[in-house]
C-alpha cells in the first residue's frame, strides 16, 4: 500500500496513463487506482482535473525543451538563421505531442504551472528579432506557427489516435471514419473539388505540415520585408 505520493508521481502516472486509456478515460479515480490510494488523496495536490492537465502540460513542455536548452542556456540544434530555428521548434512540438495520446488536446488551452517556457520563447525571438523583425511581428510569427502546429496535431490524432512517430504508422493506424475513398465516393459526383481536397487534407499528413510551415515562413519573410 502507497500511504504517501507526491506531485512528480501524480503527473508521471498520469501521463503513462493517457497512453493507455486517452484524455477521455483518464480521471482522478483512475490515477489513484493505479497509484493505489484513494482519490481524495490526489486533491492535496490537484483541486480538479484542470489542475492537473495544467501541470502535465507543463511537464510535457520541459521534456520537450530539455533537448534545445545548451548548458549555457542557449538553444541548441536550432541551424543558423530564424527560418530553420522556427521550422525545427514546430517540428519538435510536433513529433513530441504526436508521442502522447490525445498530446494535442492535453497541451491546448491548458496554462502552464512555472516559467519553463521562458527561455525557449525568449531565445526563438532572440533569433527573429536579431535578423531585423520587429518584436510585435515576430511574437505574432511565432504565435501563429505554434497555434496552426497545435491544430494539426489534434486533427493528425483523430486520424491516427495511436501515439508514436509518424514514419511508423501504417495504413491500419488509421481511424477508418478517414476513408479517403469512401469520403470521396460520397462526394465525388456533387462537390468533386471538395472530394479531392479530402485527399490532399488528411492524405500525407506529414505533407501538409511541412506545407503548411513553409506558407507561414514566406508570409513572416514578406510582411517583414515590407515592414
Amino acid at each position: 500500500m502507497v500511504s504517501r505520493i507526491d506531485r512528480r508521481q501524480v503527473v508521471d502516472t498520469a501521463l503513462r496513463l493517457l497512453n493507455e486509456v486517452g484524455l477521455d478515460g483518464l480521471t482522478l479515480r483512475r490515477i489513484a487506482k493505479e497509484l493505489n490510494v484513494q482519490a481524495p488523496a490526489l486533491y492535496w495536490h490537484f483541486k480538479n482535473k484542470q489542475e492537473l492537465l495544467d501541470e502535465m502540460a507543463t511537464e510535457m513542455l520541459r521534456r520537450m525543451t530539455a533537448p534545445l536548452i545548451g548548458p549555457n542556456g542557449v538553444a541548441a540544434g536550432m541551424g543558423d538563421t530564424w527560418q530553420e530555428a522556427l521550422l525545427a521548434t514546430c517540428r519538435s512540438l510536433r513529433r513530441d505531442l504526436l508521442g502522447y495520446r490525445d498530446g494535442g488536446k492535453v497541451f491546448s488551452g491548458t496554462r502552464m504551472t512555472d516559467e519553463s517556457y521562458v527561455l525557449p520563447l525568449q531565445n526563438l525571438l532572440s533569433r527573429l528579432t536579431a535578423s531585423g523583425i520587429p518584436l510585435g511581428m515576430a511574437a505574432r510569427g511565432w504565435w501563429t506557427a505554434y497555434n496552426f502546429t497545435i491544430g494539426l496535431v489534434i486533427e493528425e490524432q483523430s486520424v491516427y489516435p495511436e501515439p508514436g512517430e509518424p514514419e511508423a504508422r501504417g495504413p491500419e493506424s488509421r481511424d477508418p471514419a478517414y476513408d479517403l475513398e469512401r469520403r470521396e465516393r460520397q462526394l465525388g459526383e456533387r462537390y468533386p473539388l471538395a472530394a479531392q481536397a479530402g485527399r490532399e487534407m488528411f492524405g500525407d499528413l506529414e505533407r501538409s505540415f511541412e506545407d503548411g510551415l513553409r506558407f507561414i515562413v514566406a508570409g513572416i519573410e514578406a510582411t517583414a520585408a515590407g515592414a
